[in-house]
């Protein structure tokens, strides 16, 4: 998505932040609680309905008949809304890292409504990608001018974006039929897998509409061309296979793992398909790639840091489940003798 800057930025960020700008900060930081809330009220939802029909995570749709569901939904809808005008107003320097926002939203939500804990080193996890995500997108370089969107579509159609979107194709492909029946259940990455690929492909789809839409407000009519309806083709049905395969990550496992994840996954393959097919890399110093690259470093120390936290989680439920089964054996062996004594014991 194109943005718009004001006429001096280097000026209105010294003397202070314009009107314009003040408001896509508004629009984004309002883009960041909405989105980190629907995680939150979507999981409410789904767990109502999984207890009451088939949960999304073993194939259900029952989700789509509880009011709750789309309550976060909807919430999802108006925080993307509020993100795509965002970008109208303010430079995509400023409103892109704002969106690492919903992560923190998110996950101190799940603590508090959900009741899903997140240990210490999870903490550090989603700082080090919130960090790292934002440091790639300091040091993202700017959009280039794009006059039609037929532009864009000349863009998509060269040999190195075409490679990696069949790539990325066959890999969701490969994720849907071969390890989701298999792995979808216990691993976390094959559904967030699928969410981020097409996603990136979505992204470079939702770009090119904005572009359209933008021109064609400002009297360049884009909607005569087939690309244009091209595009938002491949939208609808990005869209629809992220939100499905979101479900079912956020109805199986722990949100405030599921959320950090999915968004280091997500911008991280998002700027990889804009650097091929804006050739972003091209208007950057060294320097500049670099930097990005320890950004890269640092979103995936804080991902290892994720995953630990999920395991040390597992593994103190799993020795706390023995652990209390290897009391019940020694009572039942005991004749119940030790559970008064232990009663007495803890009175004492």
């Amino acid at each position: 998505m194109s943005s718009t800057t004001s006429p001096s930025p280097p000026t209105s960020w010294r003397e202070g932040m314009s009107s314009d700008n003040i408001k896509g900060l508004v629009l984004a930081l309002s883009s960041s609680v909405f989105i980190g809330a629907s995680f939150i009220v979507k999981k409410k939802g789904l767990k109502k309905a999984g207890a009451s029909g088939v949960r999304a995570g073993v194939g259900g749709y029952s989700y789509l008949y509880e009011p709750l569901w789309w309550v976060g939904m909807i919430t999802m809808i108006v925080g993307e809304v509020a993100n795509f005008a965002a970008y109208a107003f303010a430079p995509a320097i400023l409103v892109t890292p704002l969106g690492a926002l919903s992560i923190i939203i998110s996950a101190a939500l799940a603590h508090v409504i959900l009741q899903e804990k997140l240990h210490i080193f999870g903490i550090l996890g989603c700082v080090l990608c919130v960090v790292g995500s934002t440091t790639i997108v300091l040091h993202a370089p700017q959009e280039c001018e794009i006059e039609s969107v037929t532009e864009v579509w000349d863009l998509a159609m060269e040999p190195a974006f075409l490679m990696y979107a069949a790539l990325v194709i066959t890999a969701a492909f490969i994720l849907i039929f071969c390890f989701i029946p298999e792995y979808g259940q216990t691993h976390i990455m094959v559904y967030i897998g699928v969410c981020s690929l097409v996603g990136s492909l979505s992204v470079m789809s939702v770009k090119a509409l904005g572009i359209a839409l933008k021109l064609t407000l400002s009297g360049m009519n884009q909607l005569i061309y087939p690309q244009t309806w091209l595009f938002t083709f491949v939208v609808i049905t990005c869209v629809l296979t992220q939100m499905n395969y979101l479900n079912k990550a956020l109805d199986t496992f722990n949100t405030a793992v599921v959320s950090p994840i999915y968004y280091v996954m997500f911008t991280s393959l998002t700027i990889l398909a804009s650097v091929i097919m804006f050739k972003d890399w091209d208007r950057q110093s060294p320097t500049q790639v670099v930097t990005e690259m320890c950004g890269f470093v640092t979103i995936l120390s804080g991902t290892f840091l994720l995953h630990k936290t999920k395991d040390m989680a597992d593994g103190l439920s799993t020795a706390l489940c023995m652990r209390l089964s290897k009391h019940s054996e020694d009572d039942i062996l005991n004749g119940g003798e030790g559970i008064p004594l232990r009663r007495q014991e803890s009175f004492r």
